[in-house]
């Protein structure tokens, strides 16, 4: 559950040549930068605007006059970037996304359909097609001891080698207003987190996270 493959499907995102290559999700995050500089230059002048060196913004994209574009950055298309909106660079976000107000981004891949639309944090993470993150809810990417992100699987622990990496968040993904997704966090496609959540480790798919000691499996409808 912890492949690229079992989290996204690629078909959703312009990042698709960046990630295919990769057996685990957070190896790509070291290459976002590089890899969307020369996508940019790639782009079609006639449905992107080049507003700036190394951003690239879909002509039918919104973007609010107080919200910071830094670069690296892909905007695509029919997506929304409200007020006063932070993108320090390094942000490839998809298609038909909402980036909301004061939210920040920072080295990370949104796939098309992603909403973190009020008072988001996400830095050196991947969120999948049409996830969500409710209002206040943040990636925290980095350990207090600075000592290198490790993801827990159940008795598993796998080291990714990174002082800084967030969530790996599956496609269709709803999280809760006011959680907090602990370093190297990952969530299967289609969980929920319960608002107010602190989530460390994994959630499997189909599943909810009430609390760290109940993640019990979605009910069919």
């Amino acid at each position: 559950m912890l492949k690229t493959s079992e989290l996204f499907d690629l078909t959703h995102t312009l990042a698709l040549p960046l990630l295919k290559g990769t057996t685990y999700p957070w190896e790509a995050l070291d290459g976002i930068s590089e890899f969307i500089r020369n996508l940019g230059k790639a782009l079609s002048p006639d449905e992107y605007d080049h507003p700036k060196d190394d951003v690239w913004i879909a002509k039918d994209a919104t973007v609010y006059p107080t919200a910071f574009i830094g670069a690296p950055c892909i905007i695509g298309h029919k997506t929304e970037v409200r007020h006063c909106a932070f993108i320090r660079g390094s942000a490839l976000i998809g298609d038909n996304a909402v980036i909301g107000n004061s939210t920040e981004l920072k080295n990370c891949i949104l796939f098309d359909g992603v909403q973190v639309p009020h008072y988001n944090y996400v830095g050196d993470s991947i969120l999948g097609y049409k996830s969500h993150l409710g209002a206040g809810a943040v990636t925290s990417n980095v350990k207090s001891d600075k000592t290198p992100v490790s993801v827990r699987n159940g008795g598993e622990i796998l080291s990714t080698g990174r002082k800084k990496m967030g969530a790996m968040v599956g496609d269709g993904v709803e999280v809760g207003c006011n959680s907090v997704l602990n370093p190297g966090t990952i969530l299967g496609r289609g969980a929920r987190v319960y608002p107010l959540s602190r989530v460390r480790g994994t959630v499997p798919e189909k599943h909810i996270f009430k609390d760290a000691d109940h993640i019990v499996p979605l009910k069919e409808k």
